[in-house]
């Protein structure tokens, strides 16, 4: 059996935009002040002095016009944009409205309007309405308007206090009250090439005249320009096919055949290389059939080396336009091939046959995406959206991977609202089952179904802290499956098994469980939080270990704290899950998750979540690779649940290090304890067992040449000193890994 899954240990887990619209010049007006054209320079007054520049054949500017942008009055440094704002402008002497809203980023324009005077009302939702009395606009002119709006609370809150004279209010034609601030700015229409006269087409000058006509945007042609004879990433640097870095139709960075498809539709080719090797001492047992003819000692030479290559290859045809906005449709499909190679020193670990040997190479060809996204509907300005994906995807329900990661078949709902600060999923997942030995998919359904949903609000309670509700349905009904390798894993391989009867086969069982969870990351001032909390409830029809039908009831805490200075990260942790402390009751109270892959106390460079630790003596394993949770199961990728187990209670202590742009280390320590040993103790038939695991001691190191994704080199190493618990089951040897990968992207 390959107790290590390299692709799941190695899974690894934003966009930013800014926007400037408006600056004030020197000797800016202050709020509620109208402020004249600012100072001009000498060639500024020849220029309005004289015949202004226009467009061959364009007619004289007869109307104004009218732009600016809405922002929140709020008292902090930054001032936010007050999106989707309602301006109505009045014209005082005709009575002849015009109205327009403000955009996502609180931009207005409104054009043309004719000369004259206009009262303009500003209102928005939450705000309290904002009105200009009278503003003049005069022929070939633009008024540019910066409006600050006060929010609806604070002037509640203000009214009980003397009335400030920057707040208002003032007074509309009709007596309304008006409360804000702005600042205007005024210049020449025709100086702003923006703004172009609706003239009617018969009076329109010549194409070539104003513009020249460009079938393709998107195969303009960079100058033939090269300021600098040495290589380097400068400007104008021509694209080909292989360079990922600069303009590249295969990336996505310019439409994939706009003849066929339109300009909006796009083609991004992933390749990835990953190269990985884990040298490792874990306790072996030497089985009836020793590899050593003669040898009586029950523990075996633990030694072992594991070597994988991974190639993944993904292609992604989308439609969009290629920005932060939601795509209108996706089609992703991912295979991904792995050649691995397990070399151990005894028997009955590559399969259960001692025939097997002692080395094991195996290949495999999986699917690990294929699904179809499409755009159901936008929800508002903010690009706040909902979409729907079907196939095969990659699904992390937590920030930390605690309760389900995976690459299965989901039909899955998703997107955003109020301007992104809320993000929802709902997905109903059908398990393929897994290759053993590189942990990626097969075309074999299996008979488990996971319904799944959370929601995660930002700036819940604090700026900068994101907080995730989840709820999960594990359902995994009663199957016989035997691994790759020739293991029996459902069900597990320990305590009541085979049914009395004769001829009647092993005792099958099923798992419903139900998870609800709250979960928070981001930080709070200068000081990181992640925390955790998941409740476990349900039941197994036939626990093997209990021998009977069990209810479950269990809980998984973690938190994380950490703080940056200078060039270091200094983090600690804890991490905890119940246990059973009667594994022959009917209530099974130790921790399961559904399919994790934890990201948290060391991670990688941690021994006890990368290395999976076979119980001796049964078929399970004390710990899967990539978990955290001694949860006694005969696999966690294939195997069932189980919530018969110690649980576990961990502390961690480490530093993250930025030792230079491209190279990063870290360090990491765990102190390990058994919450429970009662289930050790009947499995093994061994007492007392006690509670303390070891500590385990992690350094490690990553490093990108190009500052980029496309090369990530990896090492660590850790080790385990036992303590006295393990001591207990096993021996007082160190353990100890070695490993270290490299992943080449394009």
């Amino acid at each position: 059996m390959n107790f290590f899954s390299p692709r799941r240990v190695r899974r690894a887990f934003c966009a930013a935009c800014c926007f400037s619209f408006l600056s004030s010049p020197p000797g800016a007006a202050t709020p509620r002040q109208q402020t004249s054209t600012p100072a001009q320079s000498p060639a500024a007054q020849s220029h309005e002095q004289g015949s202004p520049t226009r467009i061959p054949r364009q007619q004289a500017q007869n109307t104004a016009a009218l732009d600016g942008i809405v922002r929140d009055a709020g008292f902090s440094n930054i001032a936010l944009p007050v999106p989707g704002a309602a301006l109505t402008v009045r014209n005082l002497q005709s009575g002849r409205l015009f109205s327009g809203t403000a955009s996502a980023e609180g931009v207005f324009r409104l054009f043309p309007l004719p000369p004259g005077h206009y009262e303009l009302r500003v209102e928005a939702k939450d705000y309290a309405p904002f009105v200009l009395s009278d503003v003049a606009l005069q022929p070939n002119e633009v008024l540019t308007l910066e409006i600050s709006l006060v929010t609806a609370a604070a002037m509640e809150a203000r009214s009980r206090l003397p009335r400030l004279p920057e707040l208002g209010p003032a007074l509309s034609a009709e007596g309304q009250p008006s409360f804000g601030t702005y600042r205007e700015f005024r210049h020449r229409l025709d100086s702003d090439p923006s703004y172009i006269e609706n003239i009617s087409p018969d009076a329109l000058p010549p194409v070539a005249d104003i513009y020249n006509t460009v079938p393709n945007r998107w195969a303009l042609e960079q100058p033939d320009y090269r300021r600098y004879s040495q290589k380097g990433e400068y400007i104008y640097t021509k694209p080909h096919w292989y360079d990922p870095f600069n303009r590249n139709r295969f990336k996505g960075d310019e439409p994939i055949w706009p003849a066929f498809l339109g300009q909006q539709t796009f083609l991004n080719i992933t390749a990835s290389s990953e190269t990985f090797f884990d040298g490792r001492r874990v306790p072996s047992p030497s089985n009836v059939s020793a590899e050593r003819p003669g040898s009586s000692g029950f523990f075996g030479r633990g030694e072992q080396a594991f070597f994988d290559q991974t190639l993944r290859f993904s292609f992604d045809l989308f439609h969009g336009d290629a920005s932060f906005k939601p795509v209108d449709w996706r089609i992703r499909i991912t295979p991904e091939i792995s050649l691995n190679d397990l070399d151990v020193r005894e028997l009955g670990i590559v399969g259960p046959s001692p025939r097997s040997g002692t080395n094991r190479f195996d290949d495999h060809l999986g699917l690990q995406e294929a699904f179809v996204e499409v755009k159901l509907h936008d929800l508002g300005p903010n690009y706040d959206f909902i979409s729907a994906r079907a196939g095969i995807q990659q699904f992390n329900a937590d920030f930390r991977g605690f309760l389900f990661v995976d690459e299965q078949p989901a039909l899955r709902i998703f997107g955003d609202l109020h301007s992104d600060r809320i993000e929802y999923n709902v997905a109903y997942f059908h398990l393929l089952e897994k290759n053993t030995n590189s942990g990626l998919n097969t075309f074999d359904r299996r008979h488990q179904q996971v319904v799944l949903g959370n929601v995660y609000l930002q700036d819940f309670f604090f700026p900068g802290y994101t907080a995730e509700f989840v709820g999960a349905w594990n359902k995994d009904d009663p199957s016989l499956h035997y691994d790759d390798n020739g293991f029996l894993v459902r069900p597990a391989p320990v305590g009541n098994v085979i049914n009395q009867n004769p001829g009647a086969g092993p005792i099958l069982h099923g798992i419903r469980v139900g998870y609800f969870g709250w979960l928070g990351s981001g930080h709070i001032r200068r000081l990181n939080l992640t925390h955790a909390f998941y409740q476990a409830v349900g039941e197994d029809t036939f626990n093997p270990i209990a021998g009977r039908p069990v209810t479950i009831n269990a809980q998984m805490a973690a938190v994380e704290l950490s703080y940056d200075k200078d060039w270091i990260r200094y983090r600690v942790s804890t991490f905890y899950t119940s246990g059973d402390a009667n594994p022959r009751d009917g209530r099974a109270r130790g921790f399961d998750a559904i399919d994790d892959l934890p990201n948290f106390a060391g991670g990688l460079f941690s021994f006890w979540n990368r290395e999976a630790i076979r119980l001796l003596g049964s078929g399970i394993l004390l710990t899967s690779s990539g978990s955290l949770i001694p949860s006694l199961r005969s696999s966690k990728e294939e195997g069932q649940a189980n919530f018969v187990n110690p649980g576990i209670f961990i502390a961690n202590a480490g530093a993250d290090f930025d030792i230079t742009p491209k190279l990063k280390g870290f360090a990491n320590f765990n102190y390990l304890r058994f919450e429970r040993t009662e289930p050790l103790e009947f499995i093994l038939f061994q007492s007392p067992i006690h509670h303390t695991i070891g500590e385990d001691f992690g350094v490690g190191v990553e490093y990108r040449p190009p500052l980029s994704e496309n090369v990530v080199l990896t090492g660590g190493a850790s080790a385990l000193q036992p303590g006295q618990g393990f001591i207990d089951i096993y021996t007082s040897r160190t353990l100890f890994s070695l490993f270290g990968s490299v992943k080449l992207t394009f």
